[in-house]
């Protein structure tokens, strides 16, 4: 059974890879914008994650 934070974090590595191929030439400067938004949106997901925590369905 897949999890939702392991299906997150694959989203999250796909689009932070295709948006630093797009938006930087140097491979270096690709591997860190990348690793920076995924750092970003993994850690984006959690806060807001945790935020919603107390509210009902």
């Amino acid at each position: 059974m897949t999890s939702h934070f392991l299906l997150m974090v694959l989203f999250a590595l796909l689009v932070s890879t295709v948006f630093a191929v797009l938006l930087r030439d140097d491979p270096r400067d690709q591997l860190r914008t990348g690793g920076l938004m995924l750092g970003g949106f993994v850690a984006a997901a959690l806060a807001l994650g945790w935020l919603m925590y107390p509210f009902p369905l």
